[in-house]
């Protein structure tokens, strides 16, 4: 056992006013964070391990606070000692909404509680109680494409003039998510972090919450780093999304058109983020296995850099580096 369970064992004892629990592995993530299921007499509950000098916890406190207030299915903070980074949390459960969309069980169902819980979440927004999802941030996200992506994973140098055709690329990614209306951002929305549970979904895994473009979750929950769906459900549930959020008053475009648009160029901002990440997930923080998913991401950039002409040259650095070795280094 190590130092942080013997300590967050000491600290759960008299938490739990002395009664007799046990911890089993509940999950991890991405973060430092690990998660342990606090199995009592009468029920279980979620125990988060969340080290301070890597993880600021009060985020996760506040967003749990305002999806509750919105309505929705999030853990409840039980009890919390910040200074240690421990938390214990009401528990929403074993089964994932991507266990479920795998077994293809009532994919439409799912989908449709997934989008009337982020329309209602959408619809809670207030200003000045999450961060900004602002140029700078938006523009930080985008930049682990060529540095951690191309530049530590397949080890390419890419020359100035190439360099700065994929930062006109860039510029005009940002043009466009900053142009959309702007509403609370989960941030991860997506299978992985909901819940079968009732009522549905449970939501988790939620500290990063901003205030941004309102297709962002959108493009999360439809284009996913671990389950891929046809272009055709893609589009009619995206569609049922965006006429529940007209419905609600929400700020989409009138045109389904244009909406469509937004989600495709947030989706592509977040698939290049992600495509770097999972290389820093590797790398620099040695976790395994997130490099497996990079196609079907890359799938996803070329799909939607394909369709619109200011994207035409991220479609050829693709094409160039398509089929390069990693241990290789190049210059365009």
């Amino acid at each position: 056992m190590d130092d942080r369970l013997r300590a967050l064992e000491a600290w759960l004892a008299p938490v739990l006013a002395g009664r007799a629990f046990r911890l089993e592995p509940a999950s991890s993530d991405a973060s430092f964070r690990r998660y342990f299921r606090v199995f009592l007499d009468e029920r279980t509950l979620i125990a988060m391990d969340a080290p301070p000098a890597r993880e600021d916890s009060r985020p996760f406190v506040h967003v749990a606070r305002l999806l509750r207030e919105a309505g929705l299915h999030a853990p409840e903070v039980v009890a919390h000692d910040l200074s240690q980074g421990f938390l214990l949390l009401t528990d929403l459960g074993t089964r994932s909404y991507l266990a479920a969309l795998r077994e293809a069980s009532d994919v439409d169902r799912l989908f449709g509680d997934a989008t009337t819980a982020l329309v209602r979440w959408q619809s809670a927004t207030r200003a000045g109680e999450l961060p900004e999802y602002d140029e700078a941030l938006l523009a930080r996200e985008l930049q682990l494409f060529p540095d951690w992506y191309l530049g530590r994973h397949l080890g390419i140098e890419l020359a100035p003039a190439e360099r700065e055709s994929l930062e006109k690329v860039f510029r005009a990614i940002l043009a466009a998510n900053l142009a959309e209306p702007r509403v609370y951002v989960h941030r991860d929305y997506m299978p992985r972090n909901l819940m079968v549970c009732d009522p549905n979904p449970g939501i988790l895994d939620f500290q990063d919450a901003v205030h941004g473009p309102i297709s962002y979750d959108v493009a999360c929950l439809f284009r996913d780093a671990f389950i891929s769906w046809d272009e055709e459900r893609v589009l009619d549930a995206t569609v049922r999304y965006w006429e529940k959020a007209r419905s609600a008053g929400l700020p989409v475009r009138a045109d389904f058109a244009d909406f469509w648009r937004d989600v495709e160029w947030m989706g592509l901002q977040r698939h290049l983020k992600v495509l770097g990440i999972f290389a820093r997930l590797h790398y620099r923080d040695s976790k395994q296995g997130y490099l497996e998913d990079t196609p079907r991401f890359l799938g996803y950039v070329r799909h939607a850099a394909s369709r619109y002409r200011e994207l035409a040259p991220l479609v050829r650095l693709l094409d160039q580096v398509e089929g390069r070795k990693p241990e290789a280094r190049y210059t365009f």
